[in-house]
């Protein structure tokens, strides 16, 4: 879809295609090339000197795009500047932000993500996820009485939450053609999200080719959307979608399950609303922002073959023990979307728009950062895996950036070996370690290297915490034997969506003093992160000053990563 490509990620693109045709013009010639690839690096990491590896990633287009200007010096503590950072971070997501920068209303057309669409009061509206009541409220504010109607399913209580938090602006207003419908208590199906997600396809179905049909989705939209396909309950396909997770699937193959049990996933939206034309507004809370994944993906398009569904549930030994209706579903030859509509394909009446996403939002949180006196580098937004591996990632990364003299080839051999493991990019390594190199021998000042995502914690304790204050905790860890601020690193990791775990906090803000810290007051870490309890082991340290609590933020885009790093004296 069309969005704006950062430098970053051209300079990505440019890299990738560079390396592709260089190796595909070695394997046609078959000729050994002087040119030292990333993988021979890898395999005689000590025979190299990091200056050549990091010469080999060196694209002007990039380089221009990063300005050499030392930034602004600030006088506030790093831990501040850290909150800062991420405070803009989640500013620059919120719902009502995301959409009034997506919809441009000119007299009696609205342009959505360079498409312009024709009012005639013949728009419609549906929503669903735990950011939509904001974004809703911002739509009608901009398209007017063009509205006809609306739905919208959102968690129970919201309505009442944001009046207390003073989030009027989130609201809708007293006259509002947009019916509210809330359900979904602790982010689970039930029956109120079944009745709202029926009156969303009552909505949907009814509209003819003259309609506009704008569909708001944000995270949470799935559990608020549940339509299984008769004669399946809406009980029984929870719990194959629960036990399918506790056996380990991965948010794909829950899906693919998903979709094919669902009149409404994957497409069914879009499908029930055709010949209108329909656009998607979406607020992501999944790695690479893909659409057929963000709620299950409504109103993208996707084949449902039996064939794969059964392989999913075969793989985890679930195909067996499977209810009769399931069965029955699963057994037809066109399960989904029995009614009398064109069963072609409706993908070219849909226009899916991502509006807010990680990367977004990390690009905000630069540019704060920028005007807090520091350098930002954005690593990657999609950093996944065990937190024990993204942690020594974000450990070895501050080594690199803090060693005074050339750092050993060893952490740049051992983080190209990890990067695969937390869903970054050996380009990406690449790219960030020659600008840490950089800021160092050159004298750039202090960085401020950005990353999102959603690490996973193993569970073995009972404790309260959630993968941020641990990620965080085993950071801290990760920096023994740095220096303290203001002379040595800081890291921050927060959710975007203010909670992290069942806590107040939404991450915490660590450095090397949390080990010191913990020593004098008898505080054994390993317990701590043996019981999953990082949120009691910060309430303990500095009186619980190192948690991260924004409150409600109204939205949520994943995780912010952020590391700060000093200027490096020579």
């Amino acid at each position: 879809m069309p969005l704006e490509t950062s430098g970053d990620e051209k300079a990505s693109r440019f890299c990738s295609r560079k390396q592709h045709g260089r190796r595909r013009s070695e394997e046609e010639n078959n000729s050994r090339s002087s040119v030292l690839t990333e993988r021979q690096f890898l395999l005689r990491p000590t025979e190299l000197s990091m200056a050549r590896v990091l010469s080999l990633f060196r694209p002007q287009p990039f380089l221009a795009l990063v300005s050499r200007r030392k930034p602004t010096l600030c006088k506030m503590s790093m831990d501040s500047r850290a909150r800062e950072v991420f405070a803009a971070a989640v500013e620059a997501v919120q719902p009502d932000t995301v959409v009034r920068q997506s919809m441009e209303r000119k007299e009696d057309s609205v342009i959505i993500n360079g498409h312009k669409f024709t009012l005639k009061h013949n728009l419609h509206l549906v929503g669903f996820g735990k950011a939509v009541l904001g974004m809703a409220a911002e739509a009608e504010r901009i398209v007017g009485d063009h509205l006809v109607k609306g739905v919208i399913s959102v968690p129970h209580g919201i309505q009442q939450t944001l009046q207390q938090h003073g989030k009027d602006h989130l609201l809708l207003k007293e006259n509002s053609r947009i019916r509210v419908m809330e359900g979904a208590k602790h982010n689970l199906p039930d029956v109120d999200a079944q009745k709202a997600a029926e009156a969303i396809k009552q909505l949907a179905s009814e509209l003819t080719e003259k309609d506009l049909l704008l569909v708001l989705i944000s995270g949470g939209g799935s559990a608020l959307l549940p339509a299984p396909i008769p004669p399946i309950s809406l009980q029984e396909k929870h719990d194959v979608t629960r036990r399918l997770a506790g056996a380990g699937a991965t948010i794909q193959e829950l899906n693919t399950v998903r979709r094919a049990l669902s009149f409404l996933k994957g497409g069914g939206l879009a499908h029930c609303a055709h010949p209108a034309q329909v656009v998607s507004l979406i607020l992501s809370d999944v790695i690479g922002d893909p659409v057929d994944l963000i709620a299950s993906g409504p109103t993208a398009w996707s084949e449902v073959w039996p064939e794969e569904v059964l392989s999913v549930l075969e793989r985890y030994k679930l195909l067996n023990s499977l209810p009769a209706s399931v069965k029955d579903v699963l057994g037809r030859p066109s399960p989904r979307w029995r009614e009398n509509k064109d069963e072609s394909n409706t993908s070219g009446h849909v226009l899916n728009a991502v509006i807010g996403s990680n990367s977004i939002a990390l690009k905000c949180a630069g540019r704060r950062a920028r005007e807090l006196g520091f350098r930002p580098v954005v690593l990657a937004p999609g950093v996944c895996g065990d937190v024990r591996s993204v942690s020594r990632l974000y450990g070895l990364l501050a080594r690199f950036a803090c060693s005074r003299e050339e750092p050993p080839p060893e952490i740049a051999a051992e983080l190209l070996r990890l990067g695969p493991e937390v869903g970054v990019e050996s380009w990406d390594l690449c790219r960030t370690m020659q600008v840490l190199g950089e800021g160092r021998t050159e004298g750039w000042g202090s960085t401020c290297l950005l990353a999102g995502g959603e690490p996973t914690v193993e569970l073995t304790g009972n404790g309260r915490g959630g993968r941020n204050q641990e990620l965080a905790l085993r950071v801290g860890l990760e920096l023994r034997g740095l220096k303290l601020p203001p002379n040595g690193p800081v890291f921050l990791s927060g959710g975007t969506d203010g909670q992290d775990g069942p806590t107040e906090a939404a991450g915490a803000i660590t450095d090397w003093g949390v080990y010191e810290e913990a020593q004098a007051k008898g505080l054994d870490i390993d317990n701590f992160l043996t019981n999953n309890d990082s949120y009691t082991f910060f309430t303990c340290l500095s009186a619980g000053q190192r948690l991260l609590v924004p409150g409600l933020t109204c939205t949520n885009v994943m995780d912010v990563h952020m590391l700060l790093i000093p200027p490096i004296p020579h």
